[in-house]
């Protein structure tokens, strides 16, 4: 019966279908052929319950948000910020490009976004300054990935509401892994333009850094309402979201006053086919994990892998790892989230493992998948903004996953790096 499952799933996903389309198939084959007294239409009954957690309501609010200001003013003082500030160092341009990247993914939550808001006016620049676009595309496609870990993170949310854990926790767990994996793309930057024997930038005057700064502070306030409101308990992740749809409103039709009425329709007709994307994948998700739990798949599955490895959790966590990471590589990192959590999650109760930990390194892999051949979202994503072709925009890849494959041994073994802050806000 997995068997067939599977390879129904995988026909299907070749054959270019939607992707609920094989969600949705494999769990109506198990309905059919396993649980036929059950009957097809708890399938729907499913897809409903799938949707209505109250936290789900971020996920529309967030994408609205990093719409708006996609389309506005904020991504650029975020970037003559950081550009005025250490764009004169050596690797200064490369590494302003990373922190541009994670600070617009501190307040749009979207890898995708950040690819196109930093990854336009940037890219140029880099070329400019004489690295290869090969070093350029990859930069931007990875540190943008950074999203997904610093909050707010849609793929946080996603975990939060399939396993059942505090999305407030998970935003805060990963601040830490998202703050390393910035550290190491910056020293990797220093490196290759040392490598490559390319200068930094003329040094900004501190006029030039104060005028930037003031510019900027608007915008640095989404990092501080979202993480401050969460860490401090004046608000939930779903308050936090509307307050930043919000805030971003104020900021780019009041302040900035760089959108109009128009682009307000346009912004809402984007979130909203991007929002119903998402929550028929999480409603096919949901029916799926439903089939494949009361057919007792998961402990099929999973079985021989918890008597190998739930006597170490360490062990278990490298497991979990590694099961993530081949998934993403292959399909959207939301629709493996769907799928595998609740097939493992009889190893993370045998493991005894800290949910909190595992939804940070889950969503740490769906980051690097995000940017993993064959079919990392974000490189098509840059395929289809800077018109280049598909070599040429992975080949600069293999020192940025090994990046993040450091990134994720060093969670495992060190999880304090994603506990801390979590421990520190909560206990």
């Amino acid at each position: 019966m997995t068997a067939l499952v599977i390879t129904a799933m995988l026909l299907l996903l070749l054959l270019g279908f939607p992707l609920m389309v094989p969600l949705l198939a494999g769990a109506l084959l198990i309905i059919l052929i396993e649980l036929p007294f059950i009957g097809a239409d708890a399938l729907i009954r499913q897809m409903i319950t799938g949707i209505q957690p109250v936290v789900l309501s971020a996920v529309p609010l967030f994408i609205l948000a990093a719409d708006i200001m996609t389309r506005g003013r904020t991504a650029n003082t975020l970037l003559d910020l950081v550009a005025t500030t250490i764009g004169h160092i050596r690797g200064g341009l490369p590494i302003t490009t990373a922190l541009s990247c994670a600070l617009f993914g501190a307040v749009s939550g979207s890898t995708q976004a950040t690819v196109v808001a930093m990854g336009t006016p940037l890219r140029p620049r880099l070329q400019q300054a004489g690295y290869k676009d090969s070093f350029n595309l990859a930069l931007i496609v990875n540190a943008s990935d950074v999203a997904l870990l610093i909050p707010p993170s849609i793929g946080m949310i996603i975990y939060g509401v399939v396993a059942q854990t505090s999305p407030a926790q998970l935003f805060i767990a990963g601040i830490g892994p998202g703050l390393l994996i910035l550290l190491l793309i910056s020293l990797w930057c220093y490196i290759y333009t040392r490598w490559q024997g390319i200068g930094g930038a003329e040094r900004a005057g501190w006029g030039a850094r104060g005028r930037a700064l003031l510019r900027a502070l608007p915008a640095l306030g989404f990092p501080v309402i979202i993480v401050g409101g969460i860490y401090s308990g004046v608000f939930t992740p779903t308050e936090a979201a509307a307050i930043s749809v919000l805030y971003a409103a104020i900021l780019e039709f009041g302040v900035y006053r760089s959108l109009g009425g128009r682009d307000l329709l346009e912004v809402a007709r984007s979130t909203g086919l991007i929002t119903a994307v998402v929550f028929i994948l999480v409603g096919a998700g949901q029916a799926f994990a439903y089939s494949i739990s009361f057919a007792q798949i998961p402990q099929e599955l999973v079985g021989p892998l918890i008597d190998a490895v739930a006597h170490d959790p360490t062990l278990a966590l490298l497991a979990i790892a590694l099961i993530y990471f081949i998934g993403c590589m292959f399909v959207d990192p939301i629709v493996v989230i769907l799928v595998f959590t609740p097939i493992l999650a009889p190893l993370v109760e045998a493991a005894q493992l800290d949910p909190v930990l595992v939804g940070t390194l889950v969503v740490l892999q769906a980051a690097i998948g995000s940017a993993t051949p064959p079919f990392g979202v974000d490189l098509f994503t840059a395929i289809a903004v800077f018109r280049r072709p598909y070599l040429e925009v992975i080949r600069g890849t293999p020192p940025f996953i090994a990046i993040m494959i450091l990134a994720t041994l060093l969670v495992i073994f060190f999880p304090e790096i994603a506990l801390f802050l979590r421990d520190l806000a909560f206990d």
